[in-house]
C-alpha cells in the first residue's frame, strides 16, 4: 500500500480532454506569458470570488508582496502577521522593506489571535494581515473592527482560500485586498506556480498590474513609472487553472466527504488525537478543506509510523515563525506565540485531495488507530 499526501494524476486524466484543447489553443497562439487564457482567468476568478479586480501574477508569493507594495507598505512599517503560517507571509514583509510584527495564533482554527494582534500595535504598524489557514477564514469582523479602530490597513494573506466566504464576503475581500495561490497542492492547483491579487480597490489593482510587468504602465507603452518585478502569469498555466475551475464545486464536495470519513474514524481517538474543529465565527461557507490537519502529543512517531506503511503526511509547521533563523532575532518576534509553538510541535496533514478512495481514507484511519493501539 502506498497513499501520496498529494497526487492530482486522476483529476488531470480526467480532465485532459477539456485541457488539451485549451493547450492546443495556446501552442498555436504563439502567446506563451500573460494574454487571452490570462485575462480570461482573471475575470473568471473575480466573478467567482466576487473581487473587483483580479490580477494575475507568478505565484503567491509574489502577489504577496505585489499586494504589500500596491498598498502602500514599505521601509518604517510595522505589519502584524500570525507567528504560526507559511514563511513567505513574513518573508513578504522584508522583501518590501518593512517589518513583520509576530503575534500568537487561536487554537482551533490557528488564525491570527485579535487580542495578541491589538496588544502588539505601535506608532509604526501600518498594517494588520491575517492568514486564512487550512480549512477556515480567521474572524474577520474583529479584526476588521480593529484595523478600523486604530487607522490601519487590513490585507489578508489568503492564499489557501479559494471560495472561502465569511458574512457573504470571499477572503481577501474584507479589507484592501488579499491573494491566491494556484500552487499544485491548493484547492485549486496549477501545475506549476501561479498567483492572483483581489481587490475592490481600483488604484491598489492598477498599481499591482503595473508591479507584475516591471513596472511599466499599464498600456503597455514601454514607459516604466517604478521598480517593478517579472511576474506575469504564462498562458499554459492560466489554460490549466480555467480547466480545473470548471470541476472545483465538485472538487471542494469531494475534500468534505473525505473530511468527514476521517472525522468518524478517528473520533473514537479523542484526545490522543484531535480532529479538526471550528471558530464560532465559522459559517456555512467554511471549511473548504485545504488540509485536513490533526493534532497529536506524539506527532513525530506517528509520521514514522504512516511513514513507514507508505502514507505520506506534511508536518504544517516544524517550527513557528519566531523560532526560524531569519526572522527569531528581529523585534517583531520577540512576542510571546505559545499557541503557535505548541500547534507546530502537535500539528501534521493527513492525505487530502480528490483523487483519494473511501478505502484510501479507511486505511489511513486504521494505520492511526493501530499505532494507538499497538504502541500505547
Amino acid at each position: 500500500m502506498s497513499i501520496s499526501f498529494f497526487t492530482g494524476a486522476a483529476t488531470i486524466r480526467a480532465a485532459w480532454p477539456r485541457l488539451e484543447q485549451r493547450l492546443r489553443t495556446v501552442a498555436e497562439s504563439g502567446r506563451f506569458t500573460f494574454g487571452p487564457q490570462g485575462q480570461e482567468l482573471e475575470r473568471a476568478i473575480a466573478e467567482r470570488t466576487g473581487a473587483k479586480h483580479a490580477v494575475a501574477v507568478g505565484n503567491g508569493t509574489d502577489a504577496l508582496i505585489i499586494l504589500l507594495r500596491a498598498a502602500g507598505i514599505g521601509p518604517g512599517d510595522e505589519v502584524i502577521v500570525p507567528a504560526y503560517t507559511f514563511f513567505a507571509t513574513a518573508s513578504a514583509v522584508l522583501h518590501v522593506g518593512a517589518e513583520p510584527v509576530l503575534v500568537d495564533v487561536l487554537p482551533g482554527s490557528y488564525a491570527m489571535d485579535p487580542a495578541a494582534a491589538e496588544a502588539a500595535i505601535t506608532g509604526r504598524t501600518k498594517a494588520i494581515m491575517p492568514v486564512h489557514l487550512f480549512s477556515q477564514m480567521a474572524d474577520m469582523r474583529t479584526l476588521r473592527d480593529l484595523a478600523d479602530e486604530h487607522g490601519l490597513l487590513l490585507l489578508e494573506d489568503s492564499a489557501e482560500g479559494i471560495d472561502m466566504v465569511q458574512g457573504g464576503v470571499h477572503a481577501g475581500l474584507w479589507g484592501k485586498g488579499g491573494v491566491l495561490s494556484f500552487f499544485p497542492t491548493k484547492t485549486l492547483g496549477s501545475l506549476g506556480d501561479a498567483g492572483m491579487v483581489l481587490t475592490d480597490d481600483d488604484e491598489l489593482a492598477t498599481t499591482a498590474r503595473r508591479l507584475r510587468s516591471h513596472g511599466q504602465q499599464v498600456d503597455g507603452s514601454y514607459e516604466y513609472l517604478e521598480l517593478g518585478y517579472n511576474s506575469r502569469l504564462d498562458e499554459i498555466q492560466s489554460a490549466v487553472l480555467l480547466t480545473r475551475l470548471e470541476t472545483l464545486s465538485a472538487e471542494i464536495e469531494r475534500r468534505a466527504e473525505i473530511a468527514a470519513r476521517y472525522d468518524a474514524g478517528l473520533a473514537a481517538l479523542a484526545p490522543a488525537v484531535t480532529v479538526p474543529w471550528f471558530a464560532p465565527t465559522a459559517e456555512p461557507g467554511d471549511p473548504v478543506y485545504y488540509v485536513y490537519l490533526i493534532e497529536s502529543d506524539r506527532r513525530d512517531e506517528l509520521v514514522a509510523h504512516l511513514t513507514e506503511h507508505g502514507v505520506g503526511t506534511e508536518v504544517y509547521y516544524p517550527r513557528a515563525l519566531t523560532e526560524q533563523p531569519a526572522l527569531a532575532e528581529l523585534p517583531g518576534a520577540q512576542h510571546p506565540v505559545p499557541v503557535a509553538i505548541a500547534a507546530s510541535r502537535r500539528a501534521v496533514g493527513l492525505p487530502m485531495y480528490p483523487d483519494l478512495t473511501d478505502e484510501q481514507v479507511d486505511q489511513v484511519c486504521e494505520l492511526i488507530q493501530r499505532f494507538h493501539k499497538e504502541t500505547p
